[in-house]
């Protein structure tokens, strides 16, 4: 197999009740479950939902990167 590697990326959101970082670990474990090679990923925005004036859901915009297979 090269060493030479060649990425994709795809964009998703992630949300949870519960935190930022949860929120991360949802949409990554989520695409995991249809993307192979998920090496990478990095968080573009933070925003959340508010309800009753308290915080309902965060929300992160996160770009994923896969290795496309030789």
């Amino acid at each position: 197999m090269s060493e030479n590697h060649v990425y994709r990326r795809t964009e998703l959101v992630g949300s949870s009740p519960v935190s930022i970082d949860d929120a991360i670990k949802t949409a990554i474990e989520r695409a995991t479950k249809t993307l192979r090679h998920v090496e990478w990923f990095e968080v573009g925005q933070i925003r959340g939902h508010v309800a009753d004036g308290k915080v309902g859901h965060f929300q992160v915009v996160l770009t994923v990167g896969f290795r496309l297979e030789d």
